[in-house]
């Protein structure tokens, strides 16, 4: 697709269905507007019905918002709930309990079925095996493990005793493992032997045994093990259990714990700007509130449908729309164990017409996989599929490409199902930035405008509003229910992070560049302002990444990170290398990258690969010292240098690092 088409697919614009508008919670722009105005004129006002109409509180709250300690601000402060009573216990004596929670697609298909009743059995009794061990309310509890129901139940079941747990994603190492079971305080670590990807066994036991024999773990007391496989794994006397030996006896029935509506139901460690990664702490409240809101909302869910969040639960995503928004809403949902390549690139197509799906929610960086593998093969094509019962399809993670819109629009939703675009992140705790189903015309790369309460601008580097069509940073001016309430553990950080003072210290930092369109006043994100990549989705700090490399001591003499463009995963990871030794070429250098990469995956994980790796005698410095990484951004692009390089030590070092692998 030419410049020119891509502008023209940017520009068009597609009105909600007429049976969408009808059907909806939110039906048309006058009643978005309409709840717009009543967030305006009295935002307390406006949280507090919401918070009383959709949870159940065991203590109701009389306080909504407390500005008082700004930047931390605290929702519905002296009510008290439980999240997972709020998931599970409200729909017993309703239709819903007997409905099915859960359809689970182990990666070699075979099928489970879990309703809401079993499913709240299934929690109860983890929750009294959990206490069992020690486990009590307010402890921290790690849970590593594969996409599964026993996933969901771990959650679900330190939510309910009042313990703060904090999903690792599978694919991270030892060494991240051992870094969060640290900085969190952790008491136990829940885990399994082996997850199944792609027909693969991979470990996950083991990498826990790594990550703790690092040291430092000094409050972890349990390690309790799912055998996904009947392969066995190692195990510690005293220290290691089963679920079958801990599940024993336990009894079905545990009373959910009342928690303040500020405890923190979870902390989830995302990549910043710096090396360390930051924990991020959710509250109770707050965040389950926006978590059943924006099932309502962004993704209009009925009774009759069937919802598939296709995220991981060691992401944010897949504890706002997989563990904890569906449930919420009794919502019957799809969780998949494996891989959309696996057995064959039609997986996600086949599961939707096998399990009749009818919501479905992805990354932009799968359909783009997914659309290669459908021009090459036509027996993979959506089009070969029975995909009728789809009504809403929905993109996250990072912004969709338009032409990439156009072909799921197209092809996926048979030109008849409203994409919402979203835009969010780890820190808001759900969507921001969507259309509605039923209610915004969308255009192809957009994600239009903020959602009831949210009060979203672009402005400068002064925190000074911008005009439509002006880009700048985007920023929320209000504080919302769901947001992050500090950075676990370092709360200077937390402010210096998202309260900047160049900012006035009161506008929240998102930290993605952004722009409003002048006729509709439409959202468009661009890249990150800070040293942060987004990869497939997932974010990753690029100093995280150069200190996993110059960690290779033996090796690497000092290293430097910058993300280039990706058709595929959107960004990819380019890395500037200075060796040890003299610079490689030819196959050494192939060989040295190979090393490296493999380096970097076992430091952090794989989805922190390099795609690209080049050597140099040194970086573009100044005579200060300083690396200039807008130079490495421009070589990393396959650009030319135009930029002023009169003051780098050595000029000549930028046709070295231009030559790639």
């Amino acid at each position: 697709m030419s410049n020119i088409e891509s502008v023209l697919v940017e520009n068009r614009v597609f009105p909600p269905s007429e049976q969408a508008v009808k059907s909806a919670r939110i039906s048309g722009m006058e009643a978005y507007n309409a709840l717009c105005d009543e967030a305006n004129k009295d935002f307390e006002g406006f949280w507090a019905r919401l918070a009383r109409d959709n949870l159940v509180w065991t203590k109701p709250f009389t306080k909504t918002l407390d500005e008082s300690k700004a930047p931390f601000y605290e929702w519905f402060e002296d009510g008290e709930l439980n999240a997972s009573a709020n998931c599970l216990d409200k729909h017993i004596g309703t239709p819903t309990e007997n409905k099915t929670a859960i359809v689970f697609e182990a990666d070699d298909g075979a099928v489970t079925r879990v309703s809401y009743k079993e499913l709240l059995g299934r929690v109860s009794q983890f929750a009294n095996a959990l206490k069992a061990q020690g486990i009590k309310k307010g402890d921290r509890v790690i849970i590593y493990v594969p996409m599964s129901i026993e996933g969901v139940v771990a959650m679900q079941a330190c939510a309910r005793i009042g313990a703060t747990h904090s999903v690792v994603f599978g694919g991270f190492s030892a060494k991240a493992l051992n870094e969060r079971i640290i900085d969190a305080g952790a008491v136990a670590v829940i885990t399994a032997n082996y997850q199944m990807r792609g027909g693969k066994e991979m470990p996950l036991k083991a990498i826990v045994d790594e990550g703790i024999a690092m040291g430092g773990c000094d409050t972890l007391k349990t390690v309790l093990v799912f055998m996904r496989t009947p392969t066995t794994c190692g195990m510690t006397a005293g220290r290691d259990k089963t679920f079958t030996e801990v599940l024993q006896g336990q009894p079905s029935e545990c009373r959910p714990e009342a928690v303040g509506a500020e405890h923190p139901l979870f902390i989830l460690y995302t990549s910043g700007s710096t090396g360390k990664p930051k924990g991020v702490q959710h509250s109770t409240g707050g965040y389950l509130l926006w978590a059943k809101l924006t099932m309502d909302w962004t993704f209009d869910i009925k009774p009759s449908d069937v919802f598939w969040c296709t995220a991981d639960i060691g992401w944010i995503t897949g504890h706002t729309y997989v563990a904890y928004g569906p449930l919420a809403a009794g919502a019957t949902q799809v969780i998949f164990e494996g891989i959309p390549t696996y057995p064959s690139a039609g997986r996600f197509w086949q599961m939707i017409e096998k399990h009749k799906v009818t919501v479905f929610y992805t990354a932009p960086t799968a359909i783009r996989s997914l659309i290669k593998a459908a021009e090459g093969d036509e027996k993979i094509h959506p089009a070969r599929y029975d995909l009728t019962s789809l009504r809403i399809l929905g993109t996250v993670g990072e912004p969709i490409n338009p032409e990439a819109w156009m072909w799921y629009h197209k092809h996926v939703g048979g030109e008849r199902c409203p994409i919402v675009d979203t835009w969010w992140q780890t820190e808001t705790g759900g969507h921001m930035i969507t259309p509605l189903p039923g209610a915004t015309p969308t255009v192809p790369g957009s994600c239009t405008l903020p959602l009831p309460g949210i009060m979203a601008a672009i402005v400068d580097d002064l925190g000074k509003d911008l005009p439509h069509g002006d880009g700048g940073i985007l920023v929320i001016k209000r504080p919302w229910p769901s947001m992050i309430r500090t950075i676990w553990g370092d709360p200077e950080r937390y402010k210096a992070s998202y309260y900047p003072p160049e900012l006035g210290g009161k506008l929240y930092l998102a930290g993605d560049a952004a722009a409003r369109s002048a006729d509709r006043g439409y959202f468009r994100i661009g890249g990150r302002i800070d040293d942060v990549l987004n990869v497939s989705g997932h974010r990753l700090g690029t100093m995280e990444i150069e200190s996993a490399l110059v960690s290779k001591t033996d090796l690497v003499a000092e290293a430097a990170v910058v993300g280039r463009p990706d058709d595929l995963t959107g960004e990819a990871v380019c890395a500037f290398v200075v060796l040890k030794r003299s610079r490689p070429t030819g196959d050494e250098a192939k060989q040295i990258a190979n090393e490296l990469r493999n380096w970097v995956a076992k430091e952090i994980g794989p989805i922190a690969k390099p795609k690209d790796i080049r050597f140099g005698d040194n970086l573009p410095k100044t005579r200060s010292g300083k690396i200039m990484r807008r130079l490495l951004r421009s070589i990393a692009k396959g650009e030319a240098i135009t930029q002023d390089t009169s003051t780098l030590e050595n000029p000549a070092i930028l046709e070295q690092l231009a030559e790639k692998l």
